[in-house]
C-alpha cells in the first residue's frame, strides 16, 4: 500500500481485500498483535469531534502497544495559527503516523504532500474513507462475497455516500444512491466511482426515487440529513428529506435477509426509525465496532 489513506480510490481492488482480510485477522486473534506497533505514537488531529474516530484510533494504537496524542482546535488551527505545512513538517519529527479530521478535502491533501509519515483521513468533507472500510468489512463478515450484490444509499448525497461508491466501485458491488434534487452525491465523485466500477464489473447508478433505489437490494445505508456545519439548514432539511426516511416499509422493499447500516450518530426519527434501527436488520453497532478493527489494519499496514 501507499504511505497514505486519503480517499478508498487511492488502492487496488486487491490491496483493499487485503485490508479486509487483515482486519478480520486482527478482530479474531487481537493478542497476536499487542506489540505491533509498540513505541510508536499517532497524532490524532480534530478540527471535527466524534465518538467513534476518537475511540476507535485511540484504542487500535494502544491495542498494538502504541501511544495517541490527542490534538484539538484549541491546540492546532490548521492554516489560521499556524500553516499546514508548519504543523506537517515539526509532527512529522516526533510522531510516526498523522489522523486527520478536517473540513476541507485539500487539508489533508496537502499534509500528505509534505508529510514523510503516514497520512489516515479520519475525515473531510469529500471522503470518509475508514467508515467506507469498516461498512463494507461488515458487510463482508455477513454476506460473504461483496462482488455483485447491490446496495442502496438512501439520503443527502456527502462524504460518506462518495467512500460508498468508491469502495463499491472497487469491489465490485452495484450500487445506487437515491437523493433529492440538488442533493446529490458529487458529479466528480458520480463520474470517478462510475469510471473505477467499469473494472470491475459493477453498476453505480444516481437516482431520485427512494423506492426503487432500495427494490430487492441487499444492504441499505443511509446517514443524517443534516452533517456537521449544516445546523442552520435543519428544518429545511427535514421537509426535503421527508420521503427517505429508511422506515419498515422501505425495508419489507428490500431484500428478506438486507441489511441496514448506518454510520452513526442517527438521528432517530428522521432519516430512520426506532423500528429499524433496533431491528434484526441492523448491524449499526457491529459496524461501529469495526472501525476499530478497520483502522487497526489500516495503521498495521502504513506504520509497520
Amino acid at each position: 500500500m501507499t504511505k497514505d489513506f486519503l480517499s478508498v480510490l487511492d488502492f487496488s481492488s486487491e490491496e483493499l481485500l487485503k485490508t479486509l482480510k487483515l482486519a478480520k485477522e486482527i478482530k479474531a486473534h487481537p493478542g497476536d498483535y499487542s506489540d505491533a506497533l509498540k513505541g510508536k505514537t499517532l497524532a490524532l488531529i480534530f478540527e471535527k469531534p466524534s465518538l467513534r474516530t476518537r475511540t476507535s484510533f485511540d484504542i487500535g494504537i494502544q491495542q498494538f502497544g502504541g501511544y495517541s496524542l490527542y490534538l484539538s482546535p484549541a491546540e492546532i488551527s490548521l492554516g489560521k495559527r499556524e500553516s499546514v505545512y508548519d504543523i506537517t513538517k515539526v509532527l512529522e519529527r516526533m510522531v510516526q503516523g498523522i489522523m486527520i479530521r478536517t473540513f476541507g478535502h485539500n487539508i489533508a491533501v496537502e499534509m500528505a504532500e509534505h508529510a514523510n509519515i503516514p497520512i489516515i483521513n479520519g475525515l473531510t468533507d469529500y471522503t470518509h474513507p475508514c467508515q467506507a472500510m469498516a461498512d463494507f468489512l461488515t458487510i463482508h463478515e455477513i454476506k460473504g462475497e461483496l462482488k455483485g450484490l447491490n446496495v442502496a444509499y438512501i439520503g443527502d448525497g456527502n462524504n460518506v455516500t462518495h467512500s460508498l461508491m468508491f469502495a463499491a466501485a472497487r469491489f465490485g458491488v452495484n450500487m445506487t444512491v437515491a437523493s433529492p434534487l440538488g442533493f446529490e452525491p458529487n458529479a466528480r465523485a458520480v463520474l470517478l466511482a462510475k469510471q473505477e466500477a467499469k473494472k470491475t464489473g459493477a453498476k453505480i447508478n444516481i437516482i431520485e426515487d427512494p423506492w426503487e433505489a432500495s427494490k430487492n437490494t441487499d444492504v441499505i445505508f443511509t446517514d443524517t440529513w443534516t452533517s456537521m456545519g449544516q445546523e442552520e439548514e435543519a428544518a429545511m432539511r427535514r421537509k426535503v428529506f421527508s420521503k427517505y426516511q429508511v422506515n419498515d416499509a422501505m425495508m419489507a422493499n428490500a431484500d428478506n435477509d438486507a441489511l441496514f447500516l448506518h454510520c452513526l450518530p442517527a438521528h432517530r426519527g428522521e432519516e430512520v426509525t426506532d423500528s429499524v434501527i433496533d431491528s434484526k436488520a441492523s448491524v449499526v453497532f457491529q459496524e461501529a465496532e469495526n472501525r476499530l478493527h478497520a483502522q487497526k489494519a489500516i495503521m498495521y499496514q502504513l506504520m509497520k
